[in-house]
């Protein structure tokens, strides 16, 4: 074969190089998942982590699963839904709006009592019988989960009565939290995904048989049926690499 000049081989290398991206770029696809508020920070992690290794890219829209449900209702334009329960992601599928034989269990959160005050709890949940409590951060449980466990906890510990006037509902866990971290409620009960990678303030872990376990589903939704970043997205959710991140991130 006759000598070729460096340009030639410099000029086919990025050719080649060209090619690929171009073949990637074809392949690559973009979904849109309802993520429930809790998972934020694990689903930004995960997505980053699923970005890099398949070329599709994942856009993330966060709110409480009741709030998320009722938009899917609604049509709103998601692909996939990763709820903080079980219920909605099955209601979807009964009504029509998701794929059967889609639904299953990405993680089994845990909910914590906290606080930004390091010394207001001691490791029990008795500030919870402090008269002197003035609130308790809880989401609104009837669009949240973890505030249904919160209302469950209470009601287990027999303070429930005593604290209802004393209650803050959030819109979502994640408002909860910015309840109990700015100090407008001294202490409140969020997801330990939440305060996991922190040392910060005074907490309590609600043991798992104080409340129903915290089971969260994830479904494809009718719209994302054909969509192969969003089908991508949830099988990597299953990977080996995906659920040891979910468990180091503070879930079961």
């Amino acid at each position: 074969m006759a000598h070729m000049p460096s340009r030639f081989w410099i000029g086919l290398a990025a050719a080649i190089v060209l090619v690929g991206m171009q073949i990637r770029t074809a392949s690559a696809a973009e979904t849109t998942i309802a993520v429930a508020a809790n998972f934020t920070s694990a689903a930004k992690r995960l997505g980053a982590v699923f970005e890099a290794s398949t070329g599709h890219r994942v856009v993330f829209s966060f709110g409480s699963t009741g709030q998320l449900f009722a938009q899917i209702a609604h049509g709103a334009p998601f692909d996939a839904f990763l709820a903080a329960d079980v219920a909605r992601p099955k209601r979807a599928v009964t009504d029509g709006l998701a794929v059967p034989g889609t639904r299953f269990t990405y993680a089994v959160g845990i909910l914590v009592l906290w606080s930004a005050d390091p010394d207001l709890i001691d490791g029990t949940p008795s500030v919870l019988s402090d008269p002197n409590l003035r609130h308790v951060a809880i989401a609104s449980p009837a669009i949240a989960p973890y505030g249904a466990a919160a209302i469950e906890t209470m009601t287990r510990l027999g303070v429930l009565n005593g604290l209802r006037p004393r209650l803050v509902d959030g819109k979502s866990i994640n408002q909860t939290y910015q309840f109990v971290a700015t100090g407008n409620a001294p202490v409140g009960f969020v997801a330990a995904s939440q305060v996991q990678d922190s040392n910060e303030g005074s907490r309590w872990r609600v043991p798992e048989d104080m409340h129903q376990p915290l089971r969260q589903d994830a479904v494809l939704l009718a719209r994302g049926r054909n969509n192969e970043a969003a089908r991508a997205f949830l099988e990597f959710l299953k990977s080996p690499e995906a659920v040891t991140m979910i468990r180091e991130l503070g879930y079961r």
